[in-house]
Parts: C-alpha cells; structure tokens; sequence
C-alpha cells in the first residue's frame, strides 16, 4: 500500500526549492541593481474646472509640491483640505476628467539654468517655444527660493543706465534696485524696459524679459525687435501668454528670477523685467477665487501683498563673500484712469525702491517717454548715480519744477514780468531735451554734454523746434573733440570746473559752426 506520507512531501519539497531559487534571483537582482522597489501614491480627481483641479486619495502630499495627472501635465498641490487637495493646473485640461488618476512625484516646480539659456524663448516651465532644439542647463532650481538675507545684501551704489535722458538724470537706477514703471495701457511701458535691455549691450548685464498675459503676436513682435539690435546674445525672453492656464502666468516670473539669480550668484550683473504684475495678480486672484479661498478687497486673497514682496525681496546687490552680483527688476503694473492709489499700484509702490510715472497727458502731447517727472522718484536716488550727473541734475530739476508750476499760472493769461518768461522758455527747452526717440539710447557723457548746456542757457535762444538738430551737433561736437572728457564722464569722475566750461564752450562752438548744418530757423 503506498505511503501517503510520502505522496505528501514531493510537492513541500518542491515547493521550497520554488521559493529557494526566487530569493536567490532576487537577492542577486538588488546587488546587480536591476530590481528597486517603488512606492507611489495615487490619487483621483473628483472635479475638474478651468485652471484647476480637486484630488483626493493624496494624503501626504506637501504644499506646493509637484503632481502628475494622466497624460503627463503637471500641477501644484496648493489647497491642503482634509478630504481633498485643490490643485493648480500648470497645463490643459482638455484631456483629464473625473476619476482621472493623479500621482506625487515628491519634488517641487523647478527650471533649468544655466548659459544656455541666453538667447532663447521660453515659457514658464522652461520648455522651448523659438525652435531652436531642447534648452541645455548646468542645473535645475526651485522656483520658490528665499531671498537673501541682511547680512548678505551690499548697499546699491552702482548705476544702471538706461540710456533715458529723463530717467538716467532725474530717476537714476541702481544695480540691485526695484524701480517700478506703471501708467494707463498703451504709454510706453514697455517702450522703457525694452531701452534699457537694449542699452546694456556694452554693458555685460545679463537680462531676463518675463512676458506675462501678454497676446503672443505682442510678445513675437519684442522679439523680433531684440533680435534686430542683438539684444537677444544677453537676453533670456520667458513667456506666460493670455491664452495660456492661469497657474502658468502665475509661476511664470518666479521661474524668471531662479534663472536670474543663478547669472547673480555667478558674480554678474541682471537686469529682470517683470511685464506685468497687473496680470500676474488677476491670474493668482482668479486662482484663488476658483478654489474658494477667501476674498479680500476688490476680490483679492488676503495674500496678495506677499506673493509680489517674496517675489521682489529676491532683487539685491550681494556683497563680495556672497559673489558681489546683482539682481535688479522692473515691475510694471498697468494703472486705470491714473489711479496710481489703486490696491495693487499701493502695494507695490511700497514694496519697491521707486517709481516712474508715466502720464496720458504727455503721450498724447508727443513727449516721449512719457515720464511725468513730479510723479516719479528714485528711493535710492544719487547714490547710485555718476558723479557727472550731480553737477547737472541739481539745476535741471529746480529749473524743470519752476516751469511746470509757473506754466500752470501761465494759462490763466495773467501778465508775466521777464524772468518768469524766461524761466518758462527755458522749461520748454528742457522739456524738449528730454524727449527721446524709442530704441535710440544715449551715451552718458552725450547726455551730460546736452543737459549741460540746455541748464546753461546755451539752447535758449533757440527755436523749440529746434532743439533736436542742436541736440545731435552738441553730441557730435563733444564726442569728436572732447574725447578725454567724455571717458572720465563714463568712468564716473566727477565734472571739474574746467571740464564743465570745456563742454559749454564746446556746445557753443557747435551751434555757432553748425556742424551737422544750419539749424533751422
């Protein structure tokens, strides 16, 4: 009779053999490295709405961090509620509906950096829109970083010219600086920024343009227009365009000041262009609205103060044991109706180290940039500004607000003794040199020369009309045959009585010889 038993422990024995070699094929998969093991976490979308979307299943996600939906768009977990997280959308969801599954991927929005950088378009994840191939990166950073601290920080006495006469001898701005630029739509806003990338070409200060809510022919036409003066070869152009998801125009200028900080932790100079905060601060309060945060005033969150001052905290001028870089921004912010008391406006006038204004009225006059100089402030002021500048400035501006307030009384047609009429004539002269054509910045010992002499009285019995010949003989004149002086102004030496009578003399000589010919009468 056979053995039971026996029948029994054929399959036990073979059962274990089974198993011997499974642990022996593992135990030498983990020291080869071919088998690791991968815990995820899987969430569902319950809804899905525009710009965002409410997950559950990810209990342990963290704020801010990164999740994946179906389909590879990406998205930040920003509402942590108990039963589900509100997410940001940083893509469409045109392909994702409900019970689409969402995982972490443990890490937060980043972008490349590096100098690969210079020279190209893309949005605000980085990924390329020029067709120029895939962008190459020494790293990837963290979008959200804290700005430096005090003690890292190096006071701003460094000039950043923008080659505006107005703004260079009335408004100076400082390597490091926040300068904020805001006025009505369609004043030349951009028309700022964009001189000044233009004028840092012999400059070695790297530039960031972030294009936010803008339309993409707007944003294709600037392109085009820094690439017509070789302005892209130090320029990076990150783009968050109106049709673009709301989470995109809201990271987009963090992303711009991770790339710039890395150009700023490397010892060099950055210029970063934020246009404009207007739309940045609609995106983050439509955002908020959508995920039912709580509104505040004109239906902001009550956070709205931070996300700019975080974001414009990061601009500084480090000291040498830090790299001794810099990072200097231009918010723009659109205002209506010259209402420069508006919610957003205050906030970010507080924020910033100054303001230029520019004013409808003077657009529509034609005085270009329209920049209403009463209005406008530098915090940082002569501190930063060449030492040429300080024999000049004093002078122009006194002579510039006794015009404007006597030309105010001059409308009225009350009889004016002489030297008022002469201090108005002279206003008007000044008013001339200071406009300015777009993409035709100026040298600093050019602007000193002009400003000189129009202060001087060199210009007065000059037609106003003609102010723009004499202007271009004055420059002329003086780069020619005052080339010492002109160095030494560049450098930032400071005007020497004898310098100061050489270049009147000079702009003299030049409107009398009419060296670019007779000025029209």
């Amino acid at each position: 009779m056979p053995n039971e038993n026996a029948k029994a422990s054929l399959p036990t024995h073979a059962l274990k053999e089974v198993l011997q070699s499974t642990n022996d094929a593992v135990d030498t998969a983990l020291k080869l490295g071919e088998a690791k093991i991968k815990i995820e976490e899987i969430g569902t979308v319950i809804s899905i709405g525009s710009g965002i979307a409410l997950v559950a299943g990810l209990g342990d996600v963290q704020a801010d961090e990164l999740v994946e939906f179906s389909g590879g768009v990406l998205g930040i977990a920003f509402n942590l509620d108990v039963h589900e997280v509100g997410v940001i959308m940083l893509g469409s969801s045109d392909n994702i509906s409900s019970s689409s599954r969402v995982r972490r991927t443990g890490r937060v929005v980043d972008v490349p950096v590096g100098e690969g950088l210079l020279g190209r378009v893309i949005d605000a994840t980085a990924s390329p829109l020029d067709n120029l191939g895939p962008v190459t990166a020494v790293e990837r950073r963290p979008i959200e970083r804290g700005a430096p601290p005090i003690m890292a920080r190096a006071p701003v006495t460094e000039p950043l010219q923008t080659g505006l006469k107005v703004v260079d001898a009335l408004i100076p701005v400082g390597r490091g600086q926040r300068e904020l630029i805001l006025g009505d739509r369609q004043v030349g806003k951009t028309a700022i920024a964009l001189d000044t990338i233009i004028n840092q070409a012999e400059t070695g200060v790297i530039c960031i343009y972030c294009a936010i809510g803008q339309q993409g022919s707007a944003i294709a036409k600037l392109v085009a227009q820094l690439r017509e003066f070789n302005a892209m070869a130090y320029t990076t152009v990150v783009v968050a365009a109106g049709e673009d998801a709301p989470g995109l125009r809201y990271i987009a200028p963090y992303a711009a000041t991770s790339i710039a900080e890395y150009f700023m932790e490397q010892g060099r100079d950055v210029l970063i262009v934020y246009d404009d905060l207007t739309t940045h601060a609609r995106a983050y309060r439509e955002l908020s609205l959508l995920l039912e945060r709580p509104p505040g005033r004109e239906a902001y969150p009550g956070d709205i103060f931070y996300i700019h001052s975080r974001l414009l905290e990061r601009s500084t001028h480090l000291r040498k044991e830090y790299g001794g870089g810099s990072l200097t921004s231009l918010p723009i912010i659109q205002t209506q109706a010259q209402n420069i008391s508006a919610y957003i406006a205050t906030n970010l006038i507080s924020i910033t180290d100054g303001q230029i204004y520019l004013s409808p009225e003077l657009y529509q006059k034609n005085q270009l940039p329209a920049v209403d100089v009463g209005k406008s402030v530098s915090r940082v002021g002569g501190k930063t500004q060449l030492a040429a500048y300080r024999g000049v400035t004093g002078d122009l501006r006194l002579s510039y607000a006794q015009f404007e307030e006597l030309e105010m009384f001059a409308r009225f047609g009350t009889r004016l003794d002489d030297k008022t009429r002469a201090t108005i004539e002279r206003g008007r002269r000044v008013r001339r040199v200071l406009t300015q054509t777009q993409y035709h910045p100026i040298p600093v010992a050019e602007q000193v020369a002009v400003l000189l002499a129009v202060t001087a009285g060199v210009m007065d019995e000059l037609g106003v009309e003609d102010i723009p010949v004499a202007e271009q003989k004055i420059r002329t004149a003086v780069t020619t045959n005052l080339p010492e002086i002109c160095t030494k102004i560049a450098k930032g030496d400071a005007l020497k009585v004898e310098d100061r009578d050489a270049l009147i003399a000079m702009a003299k000589s030049a409107l009398d010889l009419g060296l670019l010919g007779d000025v029209p009468s």
